[in-house]
């Protein structure tokens, strides 16, 4: 047997061992999503909006995970238990694996839960932009091109193609990951300027909180981002012992990555929608007394005291500044 066909091999079990790793700690974040939005924060407030919305996403994504490493690793028990006396023995199995349709499924159910997956950081974009038709009408475009690409690939593969002469998969893989890339890019300016109209509005405001969120999508982004691009180079220079080892695993650190920024927003350390629509000061209690003097027709002047008043102030991004009387 060859060095080649022994390092294939590796990796495709490595990957797979990769794989159970990835799923064990995705279904451990599934499990404390779904607990967090089911339970109220810890130090008051509301659960997170759109709850039904976010745990029929865990739900459908969680599902369709599962699937696709199921299939995996059946396929993977196949190569060295169900047909290891295949002519060509693991390492044909291993390059020809879109031969046989439990491949297919596990890509195909792959490539839906990116679908979804893709589907909610677009929502959080539009969201945090206030639905601003020239954020839309882009990132809705590319997502409609990655759909397309992504049906054409699984047709392919359907067909029996070799896995590496997908070229449309590779252009598949781009759009998806430059979806990421540009969300990133577009949350992170989006929140930079919200941080610096409070500061300009308020010099002692304190914006850790906008800091927080920055990190953390930066930080959610780069975990998958890296991974992804180390599949894209792999998969580009047909390296099929790395792009293996990447393959098995991708769709779990897209979906732990996910799972983090639902777990806080279940928690209440998320942007919502009053955050790119007003820009608003913390409010300023000031307390009224006094006396107003009452003139009548006579000659005494009675003084009549005031009840104290609290007014509030409130500093907004469109209105200048709004008082609410008690």
């Amino acid at each position: 047997m060859s060095s080649y066909a022994l390092w294939i091999e590796r990796c495709r079990l490595a990957g797979m061992l990769l794989g159970c790793v990835s799923y064990g700690i995705y279904f451990f974040l599934t499990v404390q999503a779904c607990i967090a939005l089911t339970q109220r924060p810890r130090y008051g407030g509301a659960i997170a909006y759109h709850r039904r919305a976010l745990l029929f996403y865990i739900f459908i994504t969680f599902a369709l995970g599962t699937i696709s490493f199921a299939a995996n690793a059946k396929y993977t028990e196949m190569i060295w238990i169900d047909l290891r006396d295949t002519p060509g023995g693991p390492l044909t199995l291993i390059e020809n694996e879109t031969d046989y349709s439990i491949n297919v499924l596990a890509l195909s159910t792959g490539h839906i839960q990116e679908w979804f997956m893709q589907a909610l950081l677009l929502h959080r974009c539009f969201v945090i932009w206030n639905w601003a038709r020239s954020v839309i009408i882009p990132m809705i475009t590319l997502y409609i091109a990655m759909i397309a690409m992504s049906i054409l690939v699984q047709i392919q593969a359907s067909n029996g193609a070799e896995w590496y002469n997908i070229n449309i998969e590779l252009a598949y893989l781009c759009i998806e990951v430059g979806l990421t890339v540009i969300y990133t890019i577009l949350v992170a300016y989006r929140l930079l300027a919200m941080r610096r109209k409070m500061k300009q509005a308020m010099a002692q405001y304190d914006s850790s909180s906008y800091d927080v969120v920055i990190r953390m999508v930066i930080e959610s982004a780069v975990l998958y981002s890296i991974f992804a691009v180390i599949f894209i180079v792999a998969f580009a220079l047909h390296s099929e012992g790395v792009s293996t080892l990447c393959f098995l695993s991708v769709g779990q650190v897209q979906g732990i990555t996910q799972l983090f920024i639902i777990i806080r927003v279940a928690r209440g350390r998320a942007v919502t929608r009053e955050w790119s629509t007003r820009v608003a000061a913390p409010p300023t209690t000031l307390v009224f007394s006094g006396t107003v003097w009452n003139a009548t027709d006579g000659t005494d002047d009675e003084p009549i005291h005031r009840p104290q008043q609290d007014v509030q102030m409130y500093s907004t991004s469109t209105g200048g500044a709004e008082a609410r009387m008690t």
